[in-house]
């Protein structure tokens, strides 16, 4: 007979029944007074929070799988200059971080010893530079030059990438977990390649899966230049022939994708990032020979399509808004950006040098440099170029001190990649992208946590 002293009563489990059996009666109360989209929708929510309560792991896939597959929504108008007059955009993946995030704050608040944000060599610099962007808003606010609402849903979207990061740091133990997230990150990229090469036939240039009716070729482009960096990584220091083989015919496949983007701020992306590989690595031979050879043949194998664009920046027919370098003439895209770089710099960043005119406080740019310095001043671009710098001797700290040739691989791929970002950025707002700034960030946890998993005894055993 059993008594009830021998039961052990957790009171964990206990709270966690009462909130399924409470969420389960509400949902029946309310799934009947609702349509079938938003009672699937309610359902898929319920499932996807109880499942990251119990295993966060399940929902950090999800969350690789919607980064690139999320279609957007535009559920109101929003003002504010620097959103050119679009609705407030939401992403599938934007609801499931709510979501993600809150069953994550659960659970930490359940078990205290997680800890809510991990230390990490990160933390400071995020907290500075994520602090500037809310003060310099706040100022913009009450000075008039920002629109609240908008302010408000574009410093949320910085804090979106951050929540990511502390995710994925709070959750890696061991190398094995980084190994299965690398792989799905992998499927994903594969899966993007080929819904972009399959819409070459029908013209134009290819763009990200559910991007609405325009497209974003360049952000597909920066996305793709990322990845490629860490498969390259991967093809120099690790595998067997046969993930060999499979590394080399995804970069095959990356490269095709990226051609056909034809976003010129990608493919300058590809020089440092070649650099930073041939520089860092160890078998710079390896890499300099082929790369030689496909510079030697690019022009009889390169489409026609990618070498009139390629050509395009000095062979625009006159038109209003060019300017002239060195007797060249630019094309109206790259010398907008031109222009907006040299406005910032000698006009508009001076009436407000200290805090910037908030985030969106000032006109749309496609360029972060100048866009960080405008929106938050001299504070805000130092902390920016601080959580950079901060990155980067990471990365290259845990570069130089790992043996294991998965770590090596994912780190040298990473400062290839983080290079070709810098450079991207030049001519895109690369570090406030959605598509690019997710896998970044997700990918930045995993190189930060490489020297704690590898310290752990078990990792070595």
């Amino acid at each position: 007979m059993i008594k009830a002293k021998d039961i052990d009563v957790d009171s964990r489990t206990i709270f966690l029944l009462v909130v399924i059996v409470g969420i389960t009666f509400l949902t029946g109360i309310f799934i009947t007074k609702v349509s079938t989209g938003t009672a699937f929708f309610i359902i898929a929510a319920l499932i996807i929070s109880i499942a990251s309560f119990l295993n966060a792991e399940v929902a950090l896939y999800v969350l690789i799988i919607s980064m690139l597959f999320s279609p957007e929504f535009i559920v109101g108008d929003i003002a504010g200059k620097a959103a050119l007059g679009r609705g407030i955009t939401l992403r599938f993946d934007d609801i499931l971080l709510v979501i993600i995030g809150f069953s994550w704050f659960l659970k930490t608040a359940i078990k205290k010893e997680l800890g809510l944000f991990l230390r990490t060599p990160l933390n400071r610099p995020i907290a500075y530079y994520f602090s500037a962007c809310i003060v310099a808003t706040l100022v913009g606010v009450m000075m008039g030059r920002v629109e609240g609402l908008t302010g408000f849903f574009f410093v949320l979207k910085y804090f979106e990438y951050f929540i990511i990061y502390f995710m994925v740091a709070n959750h890696l133990r061991e190398k094995r977990q980084i190994e299965r997230f690398i792989i799905v990150m992998l499927i994903v990229c594969l899966v993007v390649c080929l819904i972009a090469i399959f819409q070459i036939p029908a013209g134009g240039r290819v763009s990200a899966p559910f991007e609405g009716e325009v497209g974003e070729p360049n952000t597909l482009g920066g996305y793709l230049i990322l990845m490629l960096s860490i498969v390259l990584g991967l093809l120099l220091t690790y595998g067997s022939k046969k993930q060999k083989g499979l590394f080399a015919i995804l970069v095959f496949f990356i490269v095709v994708s990226l051609l056909a983007t034809l976003s010129r701020s990608s493919w300058l992306a590809l020089g440092p990032m070649l650099l930073a590989l041939i520089y860092f690595s160890k078998r710079k031979i390896v890499i300099v020979v082929p790369l030689i050879l496909m510079l030697l043949l690019s022009p009889f194998v390169l489409p026609s399509s990618v070498k009139e664009r390629a050509l395009f920046t000095f062979t625009q027919p006159q038109e209003r808004g060019q300017i002239e370098i060195g007797g060249f003439r630019i094309d109206t895209s790259a010398s907008a950006r031109i222009t907006s770089w040299k406005n910032v710099l000698t006009k508009d960043f001076i009436t407000h040098p200290i805090l910037g005119h908030g985030v969106t406080g000032y006109h749309f740019l496609d360029a972060q440099y100048p866009r960080v310095l405008v929106e938050t001043g001299l504070v805000g671009f130092a902390f920016f170029i601080w959580l950079l710098v901060a990155v980067f001797k990471n990365a290259l700290y845990t570069y130089r001190n790992t043996s294991d040739p998965l770590f090596s691989g994912l780190c040298l791929g990473y400062l290839a990649g983080f290079a070709a970002m810098i450079a991207h950025a030049v001519g895109a707002n690369t570090f406030i992208i959605v598509r690019i700034m997710e896998p970044f960030w997700f990918l930045t946890a995993i190189i930060i946590m490489i020297p704690t998993i590898e310290a752990d005894p078990r990792t070595k055993a």
